[in-house]
């Protein structure tokens, strides 16, 4: 699979579940679509979505709610790309959404495997393969970004490290859809910098895409340690989202009370 091949699998996903085509990421205005619930999009993505904005650098898609349309085509009028991300001007967003009961949630960036980069690490432990079988054990917190909790039977397959017969660390992938399988991952505290996450990360990738499948790594924006981790890894950035939900959704996250008065018309 050819890096060429790899973004022409991410956009073509990317364009099913923001309800356009994957040549709407290149072009050079903003496209503002009608978001539809399709079966093909990743498990743990709700659809229809309020607000989604997917960018791969040259412009923005957006895939929202009708009522909100008008708002994010004059939100996406003022700023460039880069800068519709960030703050302050997205809380022009986030109070234009507060109106139905919704707010910006999640602000993530992804990153995809440069195949040119990409190599199987050593990390002077050793490492084994696990599937699904295997890691029934292992649904506890320390592996809380590895594995998925909520979903297992996403979870398809992983790579361990060992001291001994002791698991220091874990990266697993899921399957969020049918063509591409995302990573993550967990080295117990007293077993990091000593280059298990990246031998760990760059292992998985290679059996995801021996596997027939694109390899894809996410990252909460400000998550210096797990960036670093994706370039070690052989992996670059691809793409960035920014996802609304309701606020009592995001206030469950936060463990802050929903206000009395707050109105709620939009599903999660």
């Amino acid at each position: 699979m050819t890096n060429k091949d790899i973004m022409r699998i991410a956009t073509e996903q990317s364009a099913l579940e923001a309800n356009c085509s994957p040549e709407d990421f290149f072009r050079s205005e903003n496209i503002v679509t009608i978001s539809t619930g399709n079966k093909g999009a990743r498990r743990n993505l709700a659809l229809p979505a309020y607000c989604n904005l997917i960018s791969y650098g040259s412009n923005i898609v957006a895939s929202v709610n009708p009522a909100v349309k008008e708002t994010v085509e004059k939100y996406l009028e003022q700023f460039e790309p880069g800068h519709c991300f960030g703050t302050p001007n997205i809380y022009l967003l986030n109070d234009a959404f507060r109106r139905d009961g919704m707010c910006i949630c999640f602000l993530a960036e992804f990153f995809l495997p440069d195949v040119e980069r990409l190599k199987e690490r050593e990390c002077g432990f050793r490492m084994e393969m696990l599937r699904p079988e295997d890691l029934t054990q292992f649904y506890v917190p320390e592996w809380s970004n590895a594995l998925t909790s909520g979903c297992r039977e996403l979870d398809v397959l992983a790579v361990g490290a060992y001291d001994g017969a002791r698991l220091v660390g874990l990266a697993g992938c899921s399957a969020d859809c049918d063509t591409m399988w995302q990573i993550g991952i967990d080295v117990l505290p007293e077993y990091r910098r000593q280059g298990i996450a990246s031998a760990l990360t760059s292992r998985l990738a290679l059996e995801i895409l021996a596997a027939g499948r694109v390899p894809y790594y996410c990252v909460a924006w400000a998550n210096v340690k797990s960036v670093r981790n994706a370039v070690q890894s052989g992996f670059i950035p691809a793409w960035v989202e920014l996802n609304a939900k309701t606020i009592s959704f995001s206030n469950a996250l936060t463990g802050r009370k929903v206000p009395e008065n707050t109105k709620k018309t939009c599903p999660t």
